[in-house]
């Protein structure tokens, strides 16, 4: 019977290994990659009794370095975030709600939230299309259907953050083809 592996040791190289592990597969904020080496520094001190001041002043070394050499920078992850949640058809409260989650600072949120106008005059109206055409909701769903569901439909995109009277501008809409055509035509 093999036994179970424990922690590493949170030493200043295995934090930049991982670290550059960690970006390598997946987009994050200073904040967020703050929390996931914390998370290791913390196990290394349960674990081998490290110091855990001495691993915290590796992560903010490693961070600022990775910060001044462009491999972090939060305002591009927020933009770059922010269009992705938008074109799977997240609202802008939703989104700006996911990337404080993720401890993007509000003065990058602003800005993120701001670059969809570049996408569509109404950034709203269009990530609810979006959202109401991927779950099949309201004029996507089956006509006969329609009337049975249009409360959960309503529910359904105001879970996601939508205004309740811009929900209700998608869910009742009996000319989606006219509505779209008129988002991309301003």
């Amino acid at each position: 019977m093999t036994e179970k592996r424990g922690p590493r040791k949170a030493t200043a190289t295995y934090l930049r290994n991982a670290a550059l592990y960690y970006l390598d597969r997946y987009a994050s904020s200073t904040a967020n990659l703050r929390r996931l080496l914390m998370a290791k520094v913390e196990r290394s001190a349960r674990a081998h009794d490290t110091d855990r001041a001495e691993g915290s002043a590796a992560v903010e070394a490693l961070l600022a370095d990775f910060v001044r050499d462009g491999v972090l920078d939060d305002a591009r992850y927020a933009k770059g975030r922010a269009l992705a949640l938008y074109r799977r058809g997240a609202s802008s409260r939703a989104i700006r709600g996911r990337l404080a989650a993720k401890g993007v600072a509000a003065e990058h949120i602003g800005p993120a939230i701001e670059t969809l106008r570049d996408e569509s005059e109404e950034p709203d109206l269009t990530a609810a299309l979006t959202f109401a055409r991927r779950r099949r909701l309201g004029p996507y769903r089956l006509p006969a259907a329609r009337a049975d569901h249009r409360t959960r439909d309503l529910a359904a995109l105001g879970r996601q953050g939508f205004a309740y009277n811009l929900a209700c501008r998608v869910i009742d809409t009996e000319d989606v083809a006219s509505l779209e055509d008129e988002l991309r035509d301003r």
